[in-house]
């Protein structure tokens, strides 16, 4: 259910919904971050990639940058670091603490070997040619350098994915709904090493399992509002679907005590 048709996926890396739809600012992800409120255990993802510079000096490009969750913490913990963000959309980099610049991941505006670490967290599967917009992040890095890179994994939030197909199909009348759109799934946890491995040889995952308990469905349906970018390609009026996942998602609660949403997560540490 989570498999994406080739629409889907060629959506969720068009550009100009990136760049005016679904990043022009940043609402739709700080919605899709705030579910991990309810997570056990908790990560702190930020910390974890500071953990992982703590060897490094000098400019880190954190390509895709989105809200700038990760270039705040390294401007906190890390202010020797200079830390640079990047994003194909400018309306979401506004309030992103400087220097940020509006970039695209498959052509960077920078020398060979000029970084020392780039961070790619949770967007490579946007970009529309992933293989070439990692061998366009190692040559940004210098020899010895760096990249951190995260994704989920194809089984993540498998609940949601029934619960929007069942939502879908009572909206539609028929058994199961059309899939969700997954972000995801054209750079997965599972896909990832593959696709890294083209220009990286030392690869390690921290895998980020989790559970996600929810007592109250509005954290849900936060959720599931935020693919509104691609409503297009989900083949169902997106959202009556929301309002039905909502309904569904209430039922669970009052019949079971929660919503109980299994999570994987994690980080890949690669170097040349």
């Amino acid at each position: 259910m989570t498999s994406n048709t080739a629409q889907q996926d060629a959506a969720v890396a068009d550009k100009v919904i990136l760049a005016n739809s679904a990043y022009a600012d940043g609402r739709h992800l700080a919605a899709r971050q705030s579910i991990y409120r309810w997570q056990r255990p908790q990560y702190d993802l930020p910390g974890i990639v500071v953990e992982e510079l703590v060897g490094t000096r000098g400019i880190v490009l954190d390509v895709g940058c989105g809200n700038g969750k990760f270039v705040s913490r390294l401007h906190k913990d890390r202010p020797d670091l200079r830390a640079v963000g990047m994003d194909i959309s400018a309306g979401i980099l506004a309030d992103v603490a400087k220097p940020v610049l509006v970039a695209d991941a498959q052509a960077l505006p920078f020398a060979d070997g000029s970084a020392d670490a780039v961070l790619a967290l949770h967007m490579l599967y946007h970009v529309g040619d992933i293989e070439a917009a990692i061998k366009e992040l190692a040559r940004a890095l210098r020899p010895g350098g760096v990249l951190i890179a995260s994704t989920n994994s194809d089984t993540d939030k498998h609940e949601l994915d029934e619960l929007w197909a069942k939502a879908a199909g009572d909206v539609l009348g028929i058994p199961e709904g059309p899939a969700r759109v997954s972000l995801s799934s054209r750079f997965s946890l599972e896909k990832a090493p593959g696709y890294l491995r083209t220009a990286f040889n030392d690869i390690r995952v921290r895998e980020l399992p989790g559970t996600i308990e929810i007592t109250d469905p509005a954290p849900i349906v936060a959720h599931l509002a935020s693919y509104e970018a691609w409503a297009d390609q989900c083949g169902v009026p997106f959202r009556e679907t929301v309002g039905r996942a909502a309904q569904i998602a209430a039922a669970t609660i009052e019949a079971e005590g929660s919503f109980k949403i299994a999570c994987l997560g994690g980080i890949l540490i690669c170097r040349p």
